[in-house]
């Protein structure tokens, strides 16, 4: 009988062996809902971007790299989790170690690029709010635009053979590797979380402390923040709704990640977790790849008429 050091491992939910078949149908169902919502979101970021010039911005084209990374989980990790789920443990699917190192590496890949993406977003951002425009135009040029999206996912290539230390047996020494693994896991998306706050900080000291600066260099700060409005508001009002959605967006990416980097730590130094919350902390952070569209477009007016104009209804006098 595993232990509840293997329970990463042993299924493709992240739960024990002996978990009932009620809990692996329920939450094959919730991959199955991420899956479509995700990959629909997802693809209807990416293809408004391409079809309309004013979405085709610096911070947008950040967004759809991260979006293509999310599809790599939501269109091709989660279904797989959905249907595996429904197998009974003892399915030869289940304990193929070249399977579990391809479904391993899909999750690896998108979530990694993911939480680059993340980043990258917040750093434009933030050099977009706090910089000269002089040094956000030389900093963002097309061609380094291309670069950081191509380091993003070159990097995120090197650790993907780690991530199936994740998924394997609880054995003696596959525990020590899947711990060291969690490890480093934990402390990357720790650190990726400590930049991303950073910038995002930053934007909302800058914006309650001179929203005249902003408006001195003559960009529109809430089309550039990840929740734009339009009209604008009146100036006060401007800051608090710019703030707000700053710590908004702050606050939902630490709800996804946090609870699996201390879980990860908690293992490490002290004791392992128990299964159930070791698996509700995979599934938030999984669950971004679903939500991290709407995150940063539900709000902007630009994403909205976009998509207003590509629906069955957009066609109409409203449009």
């Amino acid at each position: 009988m595993p232990n509840a050091s293997s329970w990463s491992a042993s299924s493709p939910l992240l739960l024990l062996w002996e978990d009932s078949s009620g809990t692996r149908i329920f939450l094959s169902l919730l991959y199955a809902v991420l899956a479509i919502s995700g990959t629909l979101s997802n693809v209807m970021v990416i293809y408004l971007v391409f079809s309309f010039k004013k979405l085709q911005t610096t911070s947008n084209a950040f967004i759809v790299n991260g979006c293509a990374a999310d599809l790599s989980v939501c269109a091709l990790w989660m279904p797989q989790e959905a249907v595996l789920g429904l197998l009974p443990p003892n399915s030869s699917s289940l304990r193929s170690a070249e399977y579990r190192l391809l479904r391993g590496g899909l999750l690896g890949l998108g979530l990694t690029v993911s939480l680059a993406s993340h980043l990258l977003v917040a750093f434009n951002r933030y050099v977009l709010i706090t910089k000269l425009p002089s040094v956000y135009q030389a900093l963002y040029q097309r061609k380094h635009t291309g670069c950081m999206i191509g380091l993003s996912w070159a990097l995120a290539l090197l650790p993907v053979p780690l991530l199936p230390g994740l998924w394997t047996l609880g054995s003696a020494q596959s525990d020590g590797s899947s711990r060291y693994t969690a490890l480093l896991l934990a402390l990357a998306v720790l650190g990726q979380t400590a930049l991303l706050l950073h910038c995002y900080l930053g934007i909302v000291r800058r914006v309650r402390g001179s929203a005249k600066r902003v408006s001195v260099l003559n960009f529109h700060l809430l089309h550039q923040l990840p929740f734009p409005a339009a009209p604008p508001p009146p100036r006060r009002a401007q800051r608090r709704l710019s703030s707000v959605s700053v710590l908004l967006l702050c606050c939902v990416f630490l709800l996804g990640t946090q609870p699996l980097v201390w879980v990860s730590l908690l293992g490490f130094f002290l004791r392992p977790a128990p299964p159930a919350l070791q698996a509700a902390s995979w599934l938030l952070l999984c669950s971004l790849s679903a939500l991290n569209p709407l995150l940063y477009t539900w709000r902007s007016e630009e994403f909205r008429r976009a998509a207003r104009s590509v629906l069955p209804r957009g066609e109409g006098p409203a449009a």
